[in-house]
């Protein structure tokens, strides 16, 4: 069976230790980075750089609506079905590709309207290439059939790539645009072995009739609910840059990537057992997504209130390191 698909699904604690493995990654790496980034660009570059990501990021949640959560739960239901995976996939990239025409519409009036978006025209447009290689890298499949391993290895590979590109490329401060292309090739470069990769998995030339709507009304409420998130967790640097200026940006960068490190810790198991939990829904398996719920919450708390405590008691120290 596992021959037919072309990928084996592996247990829960294998998929869990490849997903804090990738978790962690994204908190040695910046490590590594982060000193030398701060000498050479400075906190003004620095600041632009994460005032650009932060625009960026509201334009790809537009492209992806609330498919990068939809998609790993309609996917695993379907994953013993090639065929109806086909379909599905296929359906919400027709949905994507549509969204995303939209959002560099709105991307490109924007940065000819907004002032503070002109006086980075350069960098914006190439950190606009992240909406681009967010929705047709389709990493919301492969978290559906749960290859964890294969999303480890290949953003390893291109996080090291990064780091090469960064030493041999970035040496003074006029290299912040080098410093942001190489920022997008770092977190989503990765996403274009998926797209080759997914002819061998899905069968895309399918003629099955697409069925667009009955995914709209799923989406669209999953894309509030992420709306509402990000007011919260990326509304700040950018209303930050709007505001103050670049420097206070770059500063203010430091506090929330130690945040974010450790907010993606503590929900690595939730993000391993979306596509377990929506199969075991699919077969009316209703003991183990019990079970698999009560690890989720169990695991989250053992992990959030001892680092939180932490953190507070030792903020001086975690930022200096």
């Amino acid at each position: 069976m596992e021959k037919e698909k072309g990928y084996k699904i592996h247990s829960v604690k294998y998929n869990l230790i490849m997903n804090v493995i990738l978790k962690m990654s994204s908190f040695i790496f910046p490590l590594i980075t982060f000193p030398y980034v701060s000498r050479v660009l400075g906190a003004v570059g620095n600041g632009k750089v994460s005032f650009a990501t932060s625009v960026i990021y509201y334009f790809t949640m537009i492209a992806t609506l609330g498919i990068p959560t939809y998609g790993v739960k309609i996917c695993a239901q379907h994953r013993d079905n090639k065929e109806k995976l086909s379909k599905t996939v296929k359906e919400l990239l027709a949905i994507e590709s549509i969204a995303m025409l939209i959002s560099y519409l709105i991307f490109f009036v924007a940065l000819f309207a907004i002032p503070r978006l002109q006086e980075e025209r350069t960098l914006m447009l190439t950190n606009s290439a992240t909406i681009l290689l967010t929705v047709f890298g389709v990493e919301w499949f492969y978290q559906a059939i749960e290859q964890y391993d294969y999303i480890t290895f290949r953003n390893l590979a291109f996080k090291v790539l990064s780091i090469v590109l960064m030493f041999l490329l970035v040496h003074k401060t006029e290299d912040y645009i080098l410093y942001g292309a190489i920022t997008v090739i770092g977190t989503v470069g990765s996403n274009v072995l998926n797209i080759i990769r997914l002819r061998k998995l899905v069968d895309l030339k399918t003629k099955a009739k697409l069925e667009l709507s009955r995914h709209i009304r799923p989406i669209m409420m999953l894309f509030m609910l992420s709306a509402s998130t990000m007011i919260y967790t990326s509304l700040d640097t950018t209303m930050l840059g709007f505001i103050q200026g670049d420097a206070d940006v770059g500063y203010y960068n430091a506090a929330i990537k130690l945040k974010n490190i450790l907010v993606s810790l503590v929900t690595s198991l939730g993000t391993v057992l979306l596509p377990r939990l929506s199969n075991s829904l699919a077969n009316q398996d209703m003991a183990l997504f019990n079970r698999l719920i009560k690890k989720s919450f169990d695991f989250a708390l053992i992990l959030s209130i001892p680092l939180t405590a932490y953190c507070i008691l030792e903020a001086n120290d975690c930022i200096t390191f």
